[in-house]
């Protein structure tokens, strides 16, 4: 018999930005581990895609549209899955945006605004709404989404590195100050995904071989590399993590750049 500890047998769990990528593998591990999912995006119609595949696999998901960018949609979003479900259990904070490449002295005020306002603000949005009501059900686990980058100084992404640096922060900080509610936060920090989100990146062949040269695991990641770890910290094995940045990057970010 698999063990109890890393079951999500009845749990609910939901997840932002799960149409595609990193957020649809994480949502389809988690379906697959026993949770009742909730499949969400911008389009409803791409989520109930997702949900179709799901249902015909035996998993229990439902689809909830929800632009995070949108106060009143994160507030829907946490209030129509505790009408459905009667709880919510785990949340990831997966949806993000990174629309701008380059150096910050060419970035404008606007697109600085959106990476901040999509990236973080939603994220403390999530959180306030949801946590407590996570609590009223006996506590949980909440889950977001940073990057290897906010780890490190960037040429290219400098406002996403910052807002995805600040969110790893976040969790820091609610996980203490939800810790004696019996809710734990973490995030996860992935390294290359190959993803569409990721896309000009894994498609850029020089980097790619820098990176599978650097990195011990010599290749970079794909969407199910980041779901088992966003299983692992949503079931009870994990029960005793709280307030952590987890790197899922081959093992990139802590090897030598040189043979």
């Amino acid at each position: 018999m698999p063990s109890e500890l890393f079951a999500l047998t009845g749990k609910v769990a939901v997840v932002t930005g799960s149409s595609r990528g990193i957020g649809r593998s994480i949502a389809e591990e988690m379906a697959r581990a026993g949770a009742r999912v909730v499949i969400s995006s911008r389009k409803v119609e791409a989520c109930e895609a997702v949900c179709r595949e799901l249902r015909a696999q035996g998993c229990d998901a439902i689809a909830l549209a929800c632009h995070i960018g949108r106060k009143e949609e994160l507030q829907n979003l946490v209030e129509r899955t505790i009408e459905r479900h009667g709880r919510i259990d785990c949340i990831v904070a997966n949806a993000a945006v990174n629309p701008v490449f380059g150096p910050l002295e060419k970035l404008s005020d606007d697109a600085w605004d959106k990476v901040m306002a999509t990236n973080l603000r939603s994220t403390f949005w999530l959180a306030n709404f949801a946590l407590p009501r996570m609590a009223e059900g006996g506590g949980g686990s909440f889950i977001i989404m940073s990057s290897v980058v906010a780890l490190l100084g960037t040429r290219s992404q400098g406002a996403y590195a910052v807002s995805k640096a600040a969110e790893a922060h976040l969790a820091r900080n609610l996980a203490v100050e939800w810790g004696s509610r019996n809710i734990r936060v973490n995030a996860i920090a992935p390294g290359i995904i190959k993803t569409d989100f990721a896309r000009k990146l894994w498609q850029d062949q020089k980097l790619v071989d820098s990176v599978t040269r650097q990195s011990p695991l010599g290749r970079i990641g794909e969407p199910q590399d980041v779901a088992g770890v966003a299983v692992f910290l949503a079931c009870e094995a994990s029960r005793y993590i709280t307030g952590q940045l987890i790197q899922v990057d081959g093992g990139l970010t802590m090897a030598e750049p040189w043979p």
